[in-house]
């Protein structure tokens, strides 16, 4: 019996390879063996190679040679010549909102370049007009845009509400800030809202106000968008919303994930996953951290089976959000803010969004239940509160447990320290090095070189054996993972400066901060992240190997295609006709 390698030459115009016809989930055989190009299989803190990739019924049977391969196949393997590609374990997303994703196809995009088209307040204008249009919205029906930044546009400003209100005096609109902690609202949406002089600023959150007055000019901040929340998630038909949960499902795995994020799930919005899970549309798997507002109905109560995988969906903790943007000069710092604070005087340190007990008393509910906890903490103040109330939650548990993965997202405001307390305590930092191309200088003016030299300092969290992640936080930033590997790598900012050389990483250590780290991020090392028997086959295939091309050109590899155990989700199969 011929070998499968020798079977794959006589197939003579027949060649299953990357770019010829789809292979349509449930068709054909069980097996696919993967060669002809370099295999990274992430095992190890070397890279590490293997000539061939076993694939059974949506697992990794074999990691080896061809030799080893041939032993395990039968005749009817199906043969996947690479034909000099990369092939990765599929990326595993860190930290995102698919929800938020999904929401943005409805919105307008008011980012800056390179993201977007916006470079002044006429601009916001437009887009906004152009998504009237586009939706043939009504009178009194909400127009929503997303990624405004004032540090770029040329005013040199945030909106207001009177920029909009001569364009939109029928419609209430509002302008989401592309961090996601703040919004500016026409009078309209104020009206809608419920948002008066009289409205009082909410523990954790500011109502911007006209100079000399009490009259909202249009900026909220963080928790005072309350009121706006159930406008901004105003639900649609159900058959729209489940399908633009199935067009961003669909841009992750083009993207290489296998593994999404909804990485803030609001109550109302859980039984549209549940919904979306139930109708197959998840087809690569999606982890939901419900919000921390909601803790009480969902931590010890059985609402919600924590950590098991249903129908590709999985409630893998509960997430705080502890403080806001350093962009946006909410973040919580030990220092002061460096440029004017926006309803700040002086001495402008941002605020955390939650008290200290309050803090604490999540952590002990969560911890005594054994609810993995994630929590936004951009700056070093809160990362202070984080660290006291872990060790309070420790404390008043009588147990020291330093497998807990409790994640501090972002950390991107700290100190040395602080990651050394991480390590001690067994806390993991899920970095954003994409702050550093998109807002580095803007950083460098807020903070100072000493801090933003260190914002994310993955480097340094390698040394000390911690396994750090990395994310987009899309859609604060867009989803290509090649892109945060890049501004890991290379750490340079718009200006083409290079914002803390010591912590750049390496490509393989990049790639580790997107892959295997990932899995061990979310408790899935041993079924994700690596190219291992016994593991799932949630494979990505690239166009170029991260390892073998010059660090500049890292962002323009392209993914190829993506496997979800062994079934091609990019490009989405076609059946036949």
């Amino acid at each position: 019996m011929r070998g499968v390698f020798q079977k794959l030459a006589l197939l003579t115009g027949l060649t299953l390879a990357l770019t010829g016809p789809a292979f349509a989930a449930g068709s054909g055989p069980d097996t696919s063996v993967y060669f002809g190009g370099d295999i990274l299989t992430m095992v190890g803190t070397q890279p590490h190679y293997v000539e061939a990739l076993v694939v059974r019924d949506g697992q990794i049977v074999l990691a080896g040679s061809r030799a080893q391969a041939e032993r395990v196949l039968g005749p009817d393997a199906r043969p996947v010549d690479l034909k000099g590609k990369t092939l990765l374990p599929g990326f595993i997303d860190a930290h995102s909102h698919l929800l938020g994703y999904a929401d943005g196809l409805m919105r307008a995009n008011l980012a800056p370049a390179p993201v977007g088209h916006v470079a002044r307040i006429a601009d916001l204008v437009r887009e906004m007009q152009a998504l009237k249009v586009r939706l043939k919205a009504a009178p009194g029906d909400w127009l929503i845009g997303r990624g405004y930044d004032q540090d770029f546009l040329a005013e040199g400003r945030h909106p207001t509400a009177a920029d909009l209100d001569t364009a939109f005096p029928d419609n209430p609109v509002l302008l989401v800030h592309v961090s996601g902690h703040m919004l500016v609202a026409n009078t309209a949406a104020l009206r809608a809202a419920g948002v008066t002089a009289a409205t009082p600023d909410s523990a954790g959150g500011m109502i911007l106000r006209k100079p000399g007055t009490t009259e909202p000019a249009g900026l909220v901040q963080e928790l005072a968008m309350a009121p706006f929340s159930a406008f901004m998630r105003a639900p649609r038909k159900p058959e729209v919303d489940l399908a633009l949960i199935g067009q961003a499902i669909e841009a992750y795995a083009a993207n290489g994930y296998t593994t999404a994020g909804e990485h803030l799930l609001m109550p109302d919005k859980r039984p549209l996953l549940e919904q979306a899970a139930d109708q197959g549309l998840l087809k690569i798997d999606l982890i939901a951290l419900p919000t921390y507002l909601a803790a009480p109905q969902l931590v010890g109560t059985g609402a919600i089976a924590w950590g098991n995988y249903r129908k590709g969906l999985k409630y893998g903790g509960l997430k705080i959000s502890a403080d806001g943007s350093p962009q946006g000069k909410t973040a919580f710092l030990t220092r002061p803010y460096l440029t004017p604070v926006p309803g700040c005087a002086a001495d402008c340190h941002g605020f955390p969004n939650i008290s200290q007990a309050a803090l604490n008393d999540l952590l002990v509910l969560a911890y005594s239940h054994k609810v993995q906890i994630f929590a936004h903490s951009n700056g070093d103040a809160t990362v202070d509160m984080m660290i006291a109330a872990h060790k309070a939650a420790e404390a008043r548990l009588g147990v020291i447990d330093t497998d807990r993965r409790t994640i501090i997202i972002h950390s991107q405001i700290i100190r040395p320290d602080q990651l050394a307390s991480y390590k001690q305590l067994g806390l993991i930092p899920s970095f954003f090095t994409n702050h550093t191309f998109y807002w580095g200088d803007v950083h460098t003016a807020n903070l100072g070189l000493d801090r933003s030299a260190y914002i994310s300092p993955m480097a340094s969290a390698f040394k000390l054996g911690i396994k750090a992640t990395n994310h987009t936080d899309s859609p604060v930033t867009p989803l290509n993972p090649l892109f945060v590997l890049w501004t890991s790598v290379n750490r340079q900012t718009r200006s083409g400066q290079v914002l803390g050389p010591d912590e750049r990483l390496t490509a393989y250590q990049g790639l580790q901060a997107l892959t295997v780290n990932g899995a061990w991020e979310f408790h899935e090392e041993a079924s994700k992240g690596s190219l291992e028997a016994g593991k799932l086959a949630d494979l990505v295939i690239l166009d170029k190997n991260p390892l073998k091309v010059p660090a500049p050109a890292l962002k323009d590899i392209q993914v190829v295609e993506t496997l979800k155990a062994g079934q091609r989700v990019f490009p989405v199969p076609t059946l036949p006709n």
